[in-house]
């Protein structure tokens, strides 16, 4: 066989110049990427390869690879070594002896056993051992040996980035375990997906729903989505307007711990939240704190304000802040990185973003504003690419590793926070703080995932709050 071939080319191998004895192989080690990768294209998630607590009580004693993965390598040595390109593959007999564990380093051995002349088919031996020199699989492959001679670049297979969906969310109601459930009042859960996010977090654990609307409309929806309600208090409002305002005066009166919005404008709950005889105000600025999970970013990312504060001036840019520093401590970031965005890194006096973002940061050097580390102007790159602050010369604490995008207007919020989402494939869950209970608002077309997660949130900010609560009180 020819061995001088470059490696950045391929070139085949025609059945006139294919002799039996001719041999080729490759050397692969296993990783658990591969594993997952695996099994995305095929759909085969039989736990011995997925499901890490059940592989390890197996007779495996761990994950171990897809059997067809170990002839992939086989596949592979044929279509780009032996034959090679214009080869076709007609038929395989493989034994599989041996698991391959995540680490086992297979070499994958091709040898021709027999050539048909009349059919230009090749019979080619294949043996598969393991970094012990143990079988792993054996058998033989027949293939159509290519005519005619070709010889291309070898290209570099795409690369391909991997994320669990699900391991951020995980996470997040590990959180929450040993917590009780809180009360909630749902306002106008008059959609599937209002109504089943409610109804999902409360069979997890997390909270206690009251569902606050027309009792025959949130009755029809639940009939149609096949969702039993049966121990379920419904508080009857004649319409969504009224369902925020009875759900206002419920937390007003300490009936529930958090509000949760359904089917209805977000303008149409926050009204009754912000209003200043009989709403839910404090001192502070209510704002909304979007909880993101970036595949490619390696940490939660918290952006604010992206729906309540349109055009915010520096006193509600600060609540905003201090509301978002809030959020992070109720999820465990001790001293969480707050990036206050503009569109440069540097002061502008013509650009009021900058002028905001750097007092901000004095009033945290002043103590005006605490529990956290907080830097800007940042760019949005420099904010979360510790390559494109290095790249500007940025030194910061908080460049490249933000916790926390503080956004210039609602606008540049919602855009960025919808950006993520849609094109970055971020999760996300919302909530609304600042205001005497913390308000679950997501969007009207958010699944029930997204309510979950921010039922979530709800939780843990209401426990956050009364540990806080009963220091003081100690204190």
């Amino acid at each position: 066989m020819n061995a001088t071939v470059p490696r950045e080319m391929i070139e085949n191998h025609t059945f006139d110049e294919i002799e039996i004895g001719d041999t080729a192989q490759l050397t692969r080690t296993l990783l658990a990427e591969d594993i997952q990768l695996f099994a995305a294209m095929s759909g085969d998630v039989n736990p011995t390869h997925v499901d890490a607590e059940y592989a390890n009580s197996s007779q495996f004693h761990g994950l171990i690879a897809h059997g067809m993965w170990g002839a992939a390598l086989i596949s592979t040595v044929l279509g780009t070594e032996y034959p090679g390109p214009g080869a076709i593959y007609l038929s395989q007999n493989l034994r599989f002896l041996r698991p391959v564990h995540i680490g086992d380093t297979l070499d994958v051995r091709v040898t021709v056993s027999a050539k048909e002349v009349n059919t230009h088919q090749v019979v080619l031996a294949c043996h598969c051992t393991n970094q012990h020199g143990d079988d792993v699989i054996t058998g033989s492959a027949v293939v159509l040996a290519p005519a005619e001679k070709i010889r291309r670049p070898r290209l570099a297979p795409m690369q391909v980035r991997l994320s669990d969906r699900t391991r951020r969310y995980r996470q997040l109601l590990a959180l929450t375990e040993g917590l009780a459930a809180i009360p909630v009042a749902v306002v106008h859960p008059c959609s599937e997906e209002a109504l089943r996010g409610a109804i999902e977090a409360a069979e997890m654990g997390l909270i206690q729903p009251i569902l606050v609307g027309p009792e025959d409309k949130i009755r029809a929806v639940a009939a149609q989505a096949q969702i039993d309600l049966t121990g379920y208090r419904i508080a009857p409002a004649a319409h969504s307007h009224a369902a925020a305002a009875l759900a206002v005066t419920m937390a007003r009166n300490g009936e529930v711990q958090a509000l949760m919005k359904g089917s209805l404008h977000t303008d149409e709950l926050m009204t009754e939240v912000v209003k200043t005889d009989g709403g839910l105000r404090t001192e502070r600025r209510v704002s909304h704190i979007f909880v993101l999970d970036v595949p490619s970013y390696p940490k939660p990312l918290l952006i604010s304000d992206a729906a309540i504060n349109f055009e915010p001036d520096l006193d509600a840019k600060r609540d905003i802040v201090r509301n978002a520093i809030d959020l992070a401590h109720a999820l465990g970031i001790v001293q969480p990185l707050v990036a206050i965005l503009a569109a440069v890194e540097t002061v502008n006096p013509r650009m009021r973003s900058t002028l905001d973002a750097a007092a901000l940061c004095k009033m945290a050097e002043r103590g005006q504003i605490t529990g956290a580390i907080l830097d800007g102007p940042l760019a949005f790159d420099n904010a979360i690419s510790a390559q494109a602050a290095l790249d500007k010369g940025i030194i910061s604490p908080v460049a490249g590793r933000a916790d926390i995008l503080i956004a210039p207007d609602l606008e540049a919020g919602n855009m960025m926070a919808k950006q993520l989402q849609y094109l970055a494939d971020a999760q996300a869950a919302g909530l609304v703080m600042g205001a005497r209970v913390p308000i679950i608002l997501t969007s009207r077309a958010d699944g029930a995932a997204a309510r979950v997660a921010s039922c979530a949130l709800a939780l843990l900010v209401v426990a956050s709050r009364s540990v806080s609560a009963v220091g003081k009180a100690i204190a």
